[in-house]
């Protein structure tokens, strides 16, 4: 017997069945990405698909990024899919630890649901409005990997 979690949702599994038409069983989401921009005025964090503890590495590190940066700090989370609690603690420890009030840019219901049940989102200021996002990196140096 195989472990469900080791599917990729690409192909036959070993029924025979096709993965994609047996709703049975959950497919696999999209692996989280973590990325620091600085920009000129602003340091931008851009999260895309699953925010879990297998990031947190990644999170720590662009906590740090953002802090040695200095600028204020804004976190694009338009293409997070899912979101733990590791997501959250991240945007805690960056509400609490920025001398500037932290932004979210295009918050997903998933993301705005923990905002509230957690009272993270008192903390921060989500923007929902795109003309507030236009932004501008410094430069090819400008992205932190």
């Amino acid at each position: 017997m195989r472990d469900v979690n080791s599917r990729t949702g690409h192909g036959p599994v070993e029924d025979g069945s096709d993965l994609h038409t047996d709703r049975s069983v959950p497919l696999r989401g999209e692996p989280g990405t973590v990325h620091v921009i600085l920009g000129a005025d602003r340091t931008r964090i851009v999260l895309s698909g699953e925010i879990d503890a297998d990031l947190a590495t990644d999170l720590h590190q662009a906590t740090s990024d953002a802090e040695h940066a200095g600028l204020p700090i804004e976190v694009d989370t338009h293409h997070v899919t899912f979101m733990d609690s590791s997501g959250v603690a991240f945007l805690a420890r960056l509400a609490t630890r920025s001398r500037h009030r932290v932004r979210l840019l295009r918050v997903p219901p998933t993301v705005r649901f923990l905002l509230e049940v957690t009272r993270i989102g008192e903390l921060l200021d989500v923007i929902d409005d795109d003309a507030e996002t236009q932004f501008e990196a410094r430069g090819d140096d400008s992205l932190i990997p």
